[in-house]
């Protein structure tokens, strides 16, 4: 399984990751708008560089072992592949947004400016390198350093134990990303003085699910957390349309008695 390893002591900020990622993708010019997370990530910037401290660290979806993303989607537009991204059907997508909810990192974004608005996201190149047309991400093809590279998860993991064992004084003991949420195809290591938890994004919503189900060890998949809500949809459903059945019903009924009485007092005049 492919993975990405993004070693934060190596990054200088050049964002050649960013206009690669844009360039391959065709993504158009961002359009910031006010209500978007000050990340930099939007439908049309699918990787961005924040600036911590003295240090750069990128981001980008995080491809998760198991996506909370895709089991949150009522209808299989999101799915991982066994090649390790995370990719999206727009053909299937209904524009809910459960995925924006769902995920830990708070990637997805929703694409406004298009006529028909759907999800938008980094999908590791997938398309373009099932196609044979590139041999890599574009991001790690382009980085000039090699903070950023690309190959197998698991040999991607020794490199980083490797790096960490070797320069002990620098590096914090952490594979970002390993255990994380189940663990993910993008992975980090740091500098002791660059602690990464900022990555790991919680909206209200999900610290309302963390505390529904208990503390969390943050090493679980996330979709235990979306399993409750989700297996809710179908009764959500039945019960709106009853809801709606019952309201029609009174509605109808008051505009035929309404009807009815008219045509007595027309009977009578």
């Amino acid at each position: 399984m492919k993975a990405i390893l993004t070693d934060i002591t190596k990054c200088i900020g050049c964002t050649q990751c960013v206009t690669a990622c844009k360039m391959v993708n065709n993504l158009a010019p961002d359009k910031p708008r006010e209500w978007q997370k000050n990340d930099g990530l939007s439908a049309r910037n699918w990787t961005s560089v924040l600036r911590k401290g003295d240090f750069f660290v990128r981001k980008q979806c995080r491809h998760c072992l198991e996506p909370a993303c895709a089991a949150a989607c009522p209808v299989g537009a999101l799915h991982k592949t066994n090649f390790g991204a995370v990719v999206y059907d727009s053909d299937k997508c209904l524009g809910c947004r459960y995925c924006m909810m769902a995920c830990p990192y708070g990637i997805p974004r929703y694409d406004w400016d298009s006529s028909v608005p759907y999800i938008r996201k980094c999908i590791l190149c997938y398309d373009n390198i099932k196609s044979g047309k590139i041999d890599q991400p574009a991001c790690t093809k382009n980085c000039p350093t090699g903070a950023t590279i690309f190959g197998e998860r698991d040999y991607l993991i020794e490199e980083a134990r490797r790096r960490i064992n070797d320069k002990p004084d620098l590096y914090s003991d952490l594979i970002y990303g390993e255990k994380e949420v189940g663990g993910t195809n993008v992975l980090y290591i740091t500098s002791k003085d660059c602690p990464l938890d900022f990555l790991l994004y919680y909206n209200n919503r999900i610290e309302k699910d963390i505390r529904l189900v208990g503390e969390p060890d943050f090493e679980s998949p996330y979709p235990m957390l979306t399993k409750w809500a989700m297996g809710s949809v179908p009764f959500a459903f039945i019960g709106m349309g009853a809801i709606m059945s019952g309201i029609y019903w009174v509605v109808n009924r008051r505009q035929r008695i309404n009807k009815e009485n008219k045509e007595i007092e027309n009977e009578e005049d």
